[in-house]
């Protein structure tokens, strides 16, 4: 599967401007006269921070083949809670020498100089091995800021038994998705196609950017805010509807009652991506060939968004840049660490790697033993990632914008969730000393 240009070079290259020459120049790196490499008989260590399956795996496969250069793996909570530990150990000045940072919370990290520039070190290699789109997530002013880990298309994940009690088809489209909760909900009145999580930061900008939203932009050196525009209020309309018709559950992804709701067969259905199906199968290794595996429905044109995505970057202030450009580059794009981070089986991972040249060596290593009754994650995957929609630029404040959304939409409606975060993104970037347009 390969990925095609999906943001524009040059709305990212104008979003630069705007996170503050000054604050990159803090931000950018090398590694100030400290150890490049080691020896055999004194390698460099290196502390890696993350909590993607198999990371500990890839650690240990990389320190089996590397002589210069060892890596002690330590697993972190992914999440708030997370980005708070790498955060206060940046500013503590002992931060890690590779932290695994998603997508979205890239630029904040890096316009606020807590990453060090690596574009001499991986640079080339990030041109030479990813597309453009997946280039652009990473890439910021011109510089290099992380190496691509994973490429993150919406997946639709249901209950193939459930369906076809119900005489349902998989829906193809958003329209065709909500008459199916309707036959799902007639056909048992305590099932529901899926469920509509506000405990999910990621959820809703994915669904809006597969409707062409555009939550960030650029004019001149300020940041635009679109947060509410139309395309987003089209889909909070959408799935509002659901809910207050109570064609979906409202449980919340990480809750317990959605848990329970997958297990005996009240949710039929929920969004999710490739990384998805790893933990569908170790949560749930009973319901083994009662699920499939679908594109997303969509708004009448195939297309999709992205639904998180990590990177390997290394944090302001390690002494060893050189070192941790070279470990994080070949955890992202050598088949040894494929195989590596799938060979956990008893958590096995599925995610897509970022880099195409590695998705038939995933897909070769990574073993469902027919839990999907035959659909193939990452052939599906593969095909949806090609129609991922153009021009999506994250912004500097993604963890205040997350905030206000999600305590809004919590209390309230999904239209909720969306002016909260407009003004959250907007008062953020004011208070950050950005320029924002008027």
């Amino acid at each position: 599967m390969k990925l095609t240009s999906r943001t524009s070079r040059s709305a990212l290259a104008a979003a630069a401007v705007s996170l503050s020459l000054a604050m990159f120049a803090t931000a950018c790196g090398g590694d100030d006269g400290s150890d490049k490499a080691g020896t055999a008989a004194k390698p460099v260590t290196l502390t890696y921070w993350g909590w993607s399956l198999g990371a500990q795996q890839v650690a240990d496969e990389f320190n089996k083949t590397h002589k210069d250069i060892k890596v002690k793996f330590s697993a972190i909570t992914g999440g708030p809670d997370g980005y708070a530990k790498i955060t206060n150990a940046i500013k503590a000045g002992n931060a890690p020498d590779v932290v695994g940072i998603e997508y979205p919370q890239l630029p904040e990290f890096a316009s606020q100089g807590m990453l060090e520039d690596i574009s001499s070190e991986v640079g080339d290699t990030v041109k030479a091995k990813f597309s453009q789109s997946i280039q652009d997530r990473v890439t910021l002013g011109g510089k290099t800021w992380a190496v691509p880990y994973d490429a993150t298309p919406n997946l639709l994940y249901y209950r193939k038994d459930i369906f076809k009690k119900a005489g349902v088809a998989v829906p193809t489209t958003w329209d065709e998705y909500k008459a199916a909760a309707k036959k799902i909900k007639k056909a048992d009145k305590d099932v529901r196609i899926g469920d509509w999580a506000n405990d999910d930061p990621a959820l809703l900008p994915a669904l809006a950017w597969q409707a062409g939203a555009k939550w960030y932009g650029t004019e001149g050196d300020a940041w635009k805010v679109g947060i509410n525009d139309a395309a987003s209020k089209k889909v909070a309309d959408y799935w509002q509807g659901l809910v207050d018709d109570d064609l979906v559950a409202t449980a919340g992804f990480t809750s317990p009652e959605f848990t329970k709701a997958r297990n005996d067969g009240t949710v039929a259905s929920y969004i999710g991506a490739s990384w998805s199906a790893g933990g569908q199968m170790t949560a749930f290794p009973k319901q083994s060939g009662k699920w499939g595996i679908a594109p997303l429905p969509n708004w009448g044109t195939t297309a999709t968004g992205m639904y998180g995505g990590t990177s390997y970057a290394v944090p302001k202030g390690t002494k060893h840049v050189e070192a941790a450009a070279e470990f994080a580059a070949w955890a992202a794009t050598t088949p040894a660490a494929v195989k590596a981070r799938l060979s956990k089986l008893e958590a096995p991972s599925s995610a897509l790697p970022a880099n195409a040249e590695l998705r038939e060596v995933a897909a070769g290593v990574f073993d469902d033993q027919g839990y999907f009754g035959g659909d193939d994650v990452y052939k599906i995957a593969g095909a949806a990632a090609d129609t991922i929609v153009p021009d999506w630029t994250w912004g500097p404040v993604q963890t205040a914008t997350n905030t206000a959304i999600t305590d809004a939409s919590s209390k309230g409606t999904v239209a909720d969730g969306l002016k909260a975060g407009q003004s959250a993104a907007e008062k953020a970037i004011k208070d950050r000393g950005l320029n924002l347009a008027k």
